[in-house]
């Protein structure tokens, strides 16, 4: 483990160990994630936090990832310039910022909470980070609202919201319910996908792009949420459905 920005092994003294199929899926979690903590990284690649440990050691020997404990609780890891590059992914560098810590992990508990389920599983369903999405909309769309993730259900799935696509939002911390309302009308009514031209975002015969939003909050924010749903109406308030915060979705304190 090194502090961030701490200086990796030259290349010639990388590792030379194949990655498998599990370090490919966990390095480009990490990188859609912005970064995760090593206990969720373990949940990630199914195997003990130990094992997690020495998967991000391999990775950060290959220049691929670095690995520092930024805040309360475990270390973090979070993928390099090199890393990225390696996943074929075209996203900003930074290691994870250390005021969106508490958000980040809340944001991977949600989407692992989502992928471990029966449901999520056996419609073969597929999450769409923030990252992404502010991958594609680059400075032009630097004002929009951009959810925590997307999930996005096939048409073939066997579930009632097949060919759905959800807004997910993490809500930590209540902000004002004038605010909340705005950014929950302008999930439920844009049109355009993010990255389109400023015209097909709210296009009046076209079918909103998510056909509802998923909140998880907690305690402190419920009730701002609430109130911000019954204040859209019954018609778009019954597109929103507010849940609780799943387990491990704060940052714990070290022992």
């Amino acid at each position: 483990m090194s502090a961030p920005g701490a200086r990796r092994p030259p290349a010639a003294a990388a590792s030379t160990t194949t990655l498998t199929r599990r370090d490919i899926a966990g390095l480009v979690f990490t990188a859609e994630m912005y970064g995760v903590q090593l206990d969720q990284l373990a949940t990630v690649l199914s195997v003990s936090e130990q094992s997690a440990r020495a998967a991000a050691a391999r990775w950060r020997a290959r220049g691929y990832a670095d690995t520092a404990r930024l805040g309360p609780g475990g270390p973090w890891c979070w993928l390099t310039r090199a890393g990225l590059t390696a996943c074929g992914l075209h996203y900003t560098f930074a290691p994870p910022a250390l005021s969106r810590l508490a958000h980040l992990r809340a944001v991977v508990a949600i989407r692992l909470a989502l992928q471990a389920s029966d449901t999520y599983l056996t419609a073969a369903a597929h999450w769409r980070s923030e990252r992404e999405l502010r991958a594609r909309i680059g400075k032009v769309g630097a004002r929009e609202h951009i959810p925590d993730g997307e999930v996005a259900w096939p048409d073939t799935a066997n579930v009632p919201y097949a060919g759905e696509c959800w807004a997910i939002e993490a809500e930590l911390t209540a902000k004002t319910a004038s605010r909340t309302v705005s950014i929950m009308r302008e999930l439920l009514t844009r049109t355009g996908d993010y990255g389109c031209p400023a015209a097909e975002r709210l296009r009046p015969s076209a079918p909103p792009l998510h056909a509802r939003a998923l909140y998880l909050c907690s305690s402190a924010a419920r009730p701002t949420v609430l109130r911000a749903r019954d204040a859209l109406g019954p018609a778009l308030g019954a597109r929103i459905e507010v849940r609780g915060l799943p387990p491990g979705a704060h940052l714990e304190m070290p022992p």
